[in-house]
């Protein structure tokens, strides 16, 4: 479990280094190092972004099922995401954007699901201590989003942005080798291929990817898809995925009808998941607008680093996790099913905007440096409700055939979040600031009560077939 938590660690410093200043480098001025892009255009290219690092895993999932077993996709997967942070660091312009930005969503899409598979054959000998393992493994990835903005933020200040884009790559560096180092020691699960692919089939699925590829090449080609209208397309891109995943998991008959209930069951989750990191990866889009354009960042006669600030949810999450992750194994059998805790933390998030908006009224045009941070506290401890319990749940009750996969949906509902996430900056950049906040703060709220109305109901049907906690 070491191996893989500090490798998700140094590979999520890498991913989050990046993050942290993604936004402030389309956002930034030429004479300040950026690309000076407008920003529901800088919003719209960094949801897009994130939606494709997360919907490039679905193929990774299918890849790491059938093609190449997970640990050997983990490995390639690391190679590919540094190349994408150097290309970064050493492509000016947007070149480099594109093809970094390129590389790091093949990477991903084939490190994460399968990373997180054998993260799930390491604990399945116990699964009372399940959420609690998963809720350490998610610290590991806490902590790498804490000290990724960290590093790169302060990187960027002192002496520009691609430094800080180097850092990043120097991270995943240090992620490929500690993961090189405990590969040995990986469960023997995990160098199987569960469900190969015949290869008399193995066209079949190439000639899709290089279909899919041209596709997009032409589309880009010529002006359907655009800068302005990418978080879109992924959007729609991302729905459309879910739906068909969920129709291949109903009807496959390597599926038993006990396995299609808990799918089922899964459904009403993965929808709450998708919206409620859509409003939590406004960190990286509307979060970043609001830093840049209301938020005073001198602190004396020094200069607060703006990808700080995105590091205090991470931060909190971290300190909190400990706590929460003993709650639910001294609970043991007692504690909340997997629905109520997240309704729990999309309340959680609700009240943060809430919090949000109280203050804006008050301060009017300008925002503290002290309220965003606070604000930071209270959304990113909400994460610890909901990112981790969807981890430990989709290897939980996934199908014998799709264990990755399932977990693939989870990240699709990443996908949708992030998408979403750039749909929303875009859509702040035409409505007031206020109303802005009391939109989001009661939808959140209002989600996550219907949530636990009927989070009973949802409980049931996902624990079918299985031993109770």
């Amino acid at each position: 479990m070491g191996t893989l938590a500090f490798t998700e660690l140094w590979e999520r410093f890498s991913f989050y280094g990046l993050q942290g200043i993604l936004a402030f480098y389309l956002l930034y001025a030429l004479n300040e190092g950026g690309l000076a892009l407008a920003p529901a255009v800088s919003a719209g290219i960094v949801g897009a972004y994130g939606g494709a690092v997360y919907l490039a895993q679905i193929f990774g999932a299918w890849m790491g099922d059938r093609v190449l077993a997970p640990k050997r996709m983990v490995f390639w997967g690391g190679i590919v995401i540094t190349l994408g942070h150097l290309a970064l660091a050493f492509i000016p312009g947007l070149t480099g954007l594109g093809v970094g930005l390129g590389l790091i969503v093949i990477g991903t899409g084939a490190l994460k699901t399968n990373i997180t598979s054998i993260v799930g054959f390491v604990l399945e000998s116990d699964p009372t201590k399940r959420d609690a393992g998963f809720s350490y493994f998610y610290m590991a990835i806490n902590i790498g989003a804490v000290i990724g903005p960290l590093a790169t933020g302060l990187a960027q200040s002192m002496a520009g942005f691609h430094l800080g884009f180097g850092l990043a790559a120097i991270g995943m560096i240090a992620a490929l080798v500690q993961y090189a180092v405990g590969m040995r020691k990986l469960p023997q699960q995990a160098g199987v291929v569960r469900n190969p692919l015949p290869m008399r089939k193995a066209w079949a699925p190439a000639a899709i990817v290089a279909a899919l590829v041209a596709l997009l090449a032409a589309l880009w080609a010529t002006g359907i898809v655009n800068d302005s209208n990418m978080a879109n397309v992924t959007t729609l891109v991302v729905v459309m995925a879910a739906a068909v995943y969920f129709l291949v998991l109903l009807t496959s008959k390597q599926v038993t009808r006990v396995e299609k209930q808990r799918v089922r069951g899964f459904v009403p989750l993965f929808i709450a998941s998708g919206l409620y990191f859509g409003f939590l990866f406004q960190n990286f889009t509307t979060i970043a607008i609001i830093i840049t354009d209301r938020v005073d960042l001198a602190v004396g006669s020094w200069s607060f680093p703006a990808a700080w600030i995105t590091t205090m949810g991470p931060l909190a999450a971290v300190l909190v996790t400990p706590i929460i992750a003993r709650l639910w194994t001294r609970m043991g059998s007692r504690q909340p099913g997997s629905a109520a805790k997240f309704s729990f933390g999309m309340i959680q998030i609700g009240v943060g905007y809430v919090f949000l908006l109280s203050v804006s009224m008050i301060q009017d045009s300008e925002i503290s440096l002290i309220v965003m941070l606070l604000f930071m506290i209270i959304v990113g401890t909400s994460e610890v409700l909901i990112g981790p319990i969807g981890l430990s749940l989709a290897t939980r009750i996934a199908p014998d055939k799709y264990k990755s996969q399932l977990v693939a949906l989870i990240f699709l509902a990443l996908a949708a979040g992030s998408s979403l996430s750039g749909l929303l900056g875009q859509l702040y950049t035409t409505m007031s600031h206020e109303a802005y906040l009391a939109m989001i703060a009661a939808t959140a709220i209002g989600l996550g009560l219907l949530l636990r109305i009927f989070s009973q109901r949802i409980q049931a049907m996902i624990n079918a077939g299985l031993p109770q906690l």
